[in-house]
């Protein structure tokens, strides 16, 4: 089967800013806790598994990273937005799971635990005031850090990311999912795309 999706995602986690994860360092939180918990909330504006259109849907994809991202033993956790149907949710759970290849294929050589899917109400908030909200899970807020000239900084060609360049920041707020509870502190957000069509990964493990 072929697919792709793309979109925006905004993503917070519990990482001191800057989070290391990217460039597959050791997460460390404010803290000194040496874990990543995190949510990334994916808007897709455009999509499709074979036929089945993905289009307007929002998901919500959860990580424990236990050490620097190489080192796997990864736990993750699937949220699809209540107003998708059935098959698209159980399309976006191949996908994410790895089962579909491409890119998150490739991911799925670290996951250690598939913590499953779970149904919710899945948004981005409005430009005034940007971060995510998974209903009864997650509320962020998302603040990007600024340069000297005031333009958003930017990381370009990490090791592991959802997309080449994302924006970073700040979040606050909490999250409670799949038995997976933090206080958010680092942020990215960026506009992406993944297809099963990719000859090597770009997702490279930010979440």
């Amino acid at each position: 089967m072929s697919w792709t999706i793309s979109g925006t995602y905004v993503a917070g986690c519990s990482c001191a800013v800057l989070c290391s994860c990217p460039y597959d360092g050791q997460p460390r939180d404010a803290k000194g806790g040496t874990e990543c918990l995190g949510t990334a909330v994916f808007h897709v504006a455009d999509g499709n598994l074979d036929d089945l259109d993905l289009s307007d849907v929002d998901f919500a994809f959860y990580n424990h990273f236990p050490s620097n991202l190489s080192s796997g033993n990864w736990k993750v956790g699937l949220v699809v937005d209540s107003a998708a149907s059935d098959r698209q949710a159980d399309a976006l759970e191949r996908i994410l799971s790895g089962r579909e290849g491409g890119p998150f294929g490739e991911l799925s050589q670290f996951y250690g635990e598939y913590l499953g899917m779970e149904r919710a109400s899945v948004s981005l908030s409005d430009a005034e005031t940007p971060g995510l909200v998974v209903e009864g899970r997650t509320e962020l807020a998302y603040e990007p850090l600024t340069g000297p000239d005031g333009s958003s900084t930017k990381i370009r060609n990490a090791a592991f990311g959802f997309a080449p360049e994302f924006e970073v920041g700040r979040t606050s707020g909490r999250s409670d999912a799949f038995g997976l509870s933090y206080e958010a502190s680092y942020g990215e957000t960026a506009d992406y795309v993944f297809s099963s069509e990719e000859a090597e990964a770009t997702v490279h493990g930010r979440a």
